[in-house]
């Protein structure tokens, strides 16, 4: 579809419209672009447990793409998102744009649920007016939405008349869903893929929500921040197609992702972008997306046999979190972030709507830093260690542990002044 930022959502012209969260990263200048598609057919329908309730109803919706321009960019692989619609509206919560366009991925956001599609046809009646994902109205608790998900990869592996990918190899496609998302992504997994006879996703990566209980034959990460493990209970062991990662510290929804959609908010969202008053200041900064695209690199070699690490668990007695005396989560995934910390860290919050999901983050002060690193030079050094370990243990990316190694050498900690 034609338009793109800025432009009008109400335009009477679909060129002076543009794609509801079109994303502000700066795709020309890393080799990518950004393209919208409808996508139409006919889909079958499922309940939450897999019974199947109808066949061949029709459907309208629309898919993101952000691609590598040129062939020799691209990886290969497909990352393909199950939008979420917690907040009433289409979110891409697993677009990390750096890291993601690094690689050489491409990433497609699909559209697959009633409320995110309604929002979208309010929003811009020209461009969106005729999706609909409910049957006309019957099918109204996304009944369709899993096979939707599977023929939006159809669409980029096998491509009819339009090619959504502009002619790139697709050699796999890895379903991605975070919170929401990861839910029905689980329902698909667990009910509905044992019924399908030629699976279309080579691999899963099930972030911030539930995941599957079934083992299959695709290979399925699930990463979990402090926020999503509330006890100690119910956690399945890894396995051959199985990996549990916990990250200490992080937050369900953390200041990387609010960071990244406050200007998208503030152009698309009629009220602008969203303010809370959390009882703790919120946000926590542990960058769990290092670790999801970490497992992203281990799915690819995974599907092609090689096993990735495992992980340890957060620690609890009981079923409350241990934590050291300056209140830090232990075990599970220690980022540099939270094993040398600057501030205190956690996945939890509480207060209105969403705060509970945001976790906290409230910075040591100076005679606390002075304390723990001495100097500028210690710190970095401890940084760097606990750095060097996350990559040798693959929770990490080498890119990704340099631009925390940059960050840090760059920051005032150690050098008795301190930029909040």
């Amino acid at each position: 579809m034609p338009g793109s930022p800025p432009g009008d959502p109400l335009a009477a012209k679909i060129e002076n419209t543009y794609p509801f969260f079109a994303t502000h990263d700066a795709l020309t200048r890393r080799g990518y672009v950004e393209e919208e598609f409808y996508l139409s057919g006919t889909a079958t329908g499922y309940s939450v447990e897999g019974e199947q309730l109808a066949e061949d109803v029709p459907y309208r919706t629309r898919i993101v793409v952000r691609r590598p321009k040129s062939p020799r960019k691209f990886n290969g692989t497909v990352i393909m998102e199950w939008q979420n619609v917690t907040a009433g509206y289409d979110l891409d919560a697993l677009w990390h744009g750096e890291q993601l366009m690094r690689a050489g991925f491409a990433w497609v956001g699909v559209s697959a649920q009633r409320v995110g599609v309604n929002q979208l046809t309010e929003w811009s009646p020209t461009r969106y007016g005729e999706l609909d994902v409910t049957g006309g109205g019957t099918y109204t608790t996304d009944e369709l939405s899993y096979d939707i998900f599977a023929q939006a990869a159809e669409a980029v592996r096998q491509p009819g008349d339009i090619d959504p990918m502009g002619g790139l190899n697709v050699e796999k496609v890895l379903a991605v869903g975070g919170s929401q998302s990861a839910a029905r992504m689980t329902i698909y997994y667990d009910n509905i893929l044992p019924q399908v006879e030629n699976p279309v996703f080579d691999g899963y990566n099930f972030v911030v929500g539930p995941g599957p209980s079934r083992a299959g034959a695709e290979p399925v990460f699930h990463i979990l921040s402090e926020t999503d493990v509330r006890t100690p209970e119910g956690r399945r062991p890894d396995s051959e197609v199985y990996r549990r990662w916990e990250v200490a510290g992080a937050a369900h929804s953390g200041y990387q992702g609010q960071a990244y959609r406050a200007p998208l908010s503030e152009r698309d969202l009629p009220d602008g972008a969203p303010e809370y008053e959390c009882v703790a200041e919120p946000f926590s900064r542990i960058p769990l997306h290092h670790v999801v695209v970490a497992a992203h690199d281990h799915l690819v070699d995974w599907i092609d046999g090689e096993t990735p690490p495992s992980a340890p668990y957060l620690e609890f007695e009981g079923t409350t979190k241990v934590r050291n005396e300056l209140g830090l989560a232990q075990g599970g995934i220690q980022l540099s972030q939270l094993a040398v910390p600057t501030a205190i860290n956690t996945g939890d919050n509480a207060g209105e709507t969403f705060c509970f999901l945001f976790g906290s983050h409230e910075p040591l002060d100076q005679a606390q830093l002075k304390e723990l690193y001495r100097n500028h030079g210690k710190y970095v050094a401890k940084v760097t260690k606990a750095v060097g370990s996350n990559v040798s243990d693959g929770y990490v990316l080498p890119a990704d542990g340099l631009l925390t190694i940059r960050e840090a050498a760059k920051s005032d900690v150690g050098k008795g002044r301190r930029k909040h």
